[in-house]
């Protein structure tokens, strides 16, 4: 009887030791495991929309207004009298001129390029960003991404090349805080002021007449009558 006690009692220890050491290794296996690094998440970067006077663009054939999230290989147009800026956050900013169809591109890595299909625009880069304009012949230029920099171009309908250049862009009206109407930038008619040669030759001589006024009616020494 004695002896059928200490086995029994037995066989109870062993399975109350390996319920135990069931639920020690479920705990164990439960707890987070400390030795891994958490995994950063790149934060992507979305292009910002702003058009002039609120006026709706065209998006990858849908109306798109200002505040609209403008995703990476878009086909952006403008109308007539429409303009806009998309704001690429820590890449720059593109300034679209009206009458331009473009495609953007850009990417986490720092590269921002627009294809010009037609019309102006002015793409900012900002340092560690390489930015890039082209149009169906080819690149039309590329920023240095230890400096950056700003690239102006303009490919209008039926022209056989691009220009580059500072103010070709602006001229066209390129960007959403330009209002309707601006004249081209350094395309005024030249003259005192970019007021034209004419303008010019008309101050010139008001200048010179007020200049001699005091002479031509001062007393004659003489005593006679001018």
């Amino acid at each position: 009887m004695n002896q059928k006690r200490r086995n029994g009692s037995r066989v109870i220890a062993a399975l109350l030791l390996f319920s135990i050491l069931q639920v020690g290794l479920q705990v164990g296996l439960a707890e987070p495991n400390n030795t891994t690094s958490p995994v950063a998440v790149p934060q992507q970067i979305v292009a910002r929309l702003t058009t002039r006077n609120n006026q709706p663009i065209t998006v990858n054939g849908l109306s798109a207004n200002t505040g609209a999230s403008i995703l990476t290989g878009a086909t952006i147009e403008t109308g007539a009298d429409q303009s806009a800026t998309l704001n690429l956050g820590s890449l720059g900013s593109l300034d679209i001129a009206p009458n331009t169809k473009l495609v953007l591109t850009y990417d986490d890595q720092g590269n921002v390029k627009a294809v010009l299909v037609y019309g102006c625009a002015i793409l900012t880069a900002k340092k560690k960003t390489t930015g890039e304009v082209a149009t169906e012949q080819g690149s039309a230029g590329k920023t240095d991404p230890a400096a950056g920099g700003v690239l102006e171009v303009c490919f209008p309908q039926g022209a056989s090349a691009p220009t580059v250049g500072r103010g070709v862009a602006v001229g066209a009206g390129a960007g959403a805080g330009v209002p309707a109407g601006v004249p081209a930038a350094g395309g005024g008619g030249g003259g005192l002021f970019g007021l034209g040669t004419a303008g010019t030759v008309a101050i010139i001589a008001s200048i010179g007449a007020v200049a001699l006024t005091p002479f031509i009616f001062q007393d004659n020494p003489s005593g006679s009558n001018p």
